[in-house]
């Protein structure tokens, strides 16, 4: 059995490939491909980037309109979920949330470098296989604050134009 993969198309920069892996996070990988399919990233935005640590989109459009989806159970250690141990290194795709472990919906981080500290604290549920010059031409955005409680913000939208599905 193969793993999905999934194509994102970014606005300008290019394409990021990634494998998912629904051995480490089978509600996870449900919920992103349902996604993907609704067609619910077209237009959104990274709206999160910190260079040497992640990339965070999957909330918002260009007007900083936030979208959001439901929340699905958080699929990692800490959580009581033993089977994710994926770790949290350059090109791993994760589930972003808030303080709640089963507030994940829509968002996302797609990791630049290594971050052994989120390992077992968020559900990775994926990896890029190829697009790794996009991933760091959007790290490489100059970022500011949009308002007093969003930081990081790039200062031109960077635009996820579409996720595709390419096998299941």
């Amino acid at each position: 059995m193969t793993n999905p993969v999934i194509k994102f198309t970014i606005r300008d920069l290019g394409t990021m490939t990634a494998e998912l892996y629904p051995e480490k996070a089978p509600k996870t990988v449900a919920n992103f491909l349902k996604l993907c399919e609704e067609g619910f990233f077209e237009g959104l935005i990274f709206h999160r980037v910190i260079k040497g640590f992640m990339i965070q989109g999957g909330g918002y459009t260009e007007e900083m309109e936030h979208k959001e989806t439901e929340s699905i159970k958080g699929e990692f250690k800490a959580n009581g979920f033993m089977q994710n141990d994926l770790k949290h290194t350059r090109g791993v795709l994760s589930m972003a949330r808030t303080s709640d472990p089963d507030s994940a919906s829509s968002q996302f981080f797609v990791m630049h470098k290594d971050a052994p500290h989120l390992d077992a604290q968020y559900a990775g549920f994926g990896k890029l296989t190829d697009g790794f010059d996009v991933l760091d031409a959007i790290a490489d955005a100059k970022t500011g604050s949009y308002g007093w409680y969003m930081q990081d913000v790039p200062r031109t939208p960077i635009v996820i134009e579409k996720v595709e599905v390419i096998s299941k």
